[in-house]
């Protein structure tokens, strides 16, 4: 059974993009996965996700003043 995510009010939404989102993020920006932030897979906001270095995440973040913010970070390795 896979582990659950970790969920607690100051760990933000963590999603993992499928193939077809990475793929329109980058084109969309016209940047490759080397040229979004890290994060990396042994971090604990990812735990009991399925995750490979070279997959997206999207973090979700809700902000007093900015309502909802929206960041996306590459998988890496240790």
């Amino acid at each position: 059974m896979p582990k659950q995510a970790i969920q607690h009010v100051l760990i933000p939404k963590h999603k993992k993009l499928s193939e077809k989102e990475k793929k329109d993020l980058l084109d969309q920006y016209k940047i490759t996965i080397n040229e979004l932030p890290s994060i990396l897979k042994s971090d604990p906001a990812l735990a009991g996700m399925d995750l490979q270095a070279g997959d997206v995440v999207k973090v979700e973040r809700n902000s007093p003043t900015a309502g909802k913010t929206v960041f996306y970070r590459g998988v890496a390795d240790e």
